[in-house]
């Protein structure tokens, strides 16, 4: 059964393979804002070796403290992997707090599942299990976006109780209920 859990090298074989899948279908290039693409700019080059993919595991872990020194704009995170046993099927990260970016376009929740393990309801199993981790971090509600033409990941979010509050930039905006998790 699939679980959520902080990031691991345990799973660094079908991480890897799942981030092969992602540049298949075009991610992970310059133009590719996406936690995926800037994980892919800063990273790719050392998640090839144990330690450097050990390295990344303990980057992702320090980002969601607020002591971790980040980029200007950016805000504590935590990411959460969504695996089964040593098969990486997904992620997510919980925004800590919303800049005026993330208030309009970015949300407090992001999450990408692999080509390979779309349309399995993984997803919506991944928001629903991230929803009391966000209430922990006193998030209640939490933002969730997605493109307007997005068909599934909008029937994710409302699987998980988001109204939808309004359309912005392209984005239609969602806030979900961490109360009720």
């Amino acid at each position: 059964m699939p679980d959520l859990v902080t990031p691991t090298p345990a799973v660094r074989v079908s991480f890897l393979q799942a981030m092969q899948e992602f540049l298949t279908e075009g991610r992970g290039t310059v133009e590719d804002n996406s936690m995926i693409g800037r994980e892919f700019r800063e990273y790719a080059a050392v998640w090839s070796t144990p330690d450097g993919f050990a390295a990344y595991v303990a980057d992702l872990r320090a980002a969601g403290r607020e002591e971790t020194p980040r980029p200007n704009g950016f805000v504590p995170s935590t990411t959460l992997w969504y695996v089964d046993g040593e098969e990486y099927l997904g992620r997510l990260a919980i925004r800590h707090r919303l800049t005026p970016f993330l208030l309009e376009v970015g949300g407090h929740i992001g999450y990408d599942v692999r080509p390979s393990a779309r349309r399995r309801g993984h997803a919506t199993a991944m928001l629903a299990a991230a929803l009391p981790t966000s209430r922990h971090l006193g998030i209640d509600p939490v933002l969730v976006t997605c493109d307007t033409d997005n068909v599934g990941s909008r029937k994710v979010i409302e699987g998980n109780g988001g109204v939808l509050e309004d359309e912005r930039n392209g984005k239609l905006r969602y806030w979900v209920p961490t109360s009720g998790s």
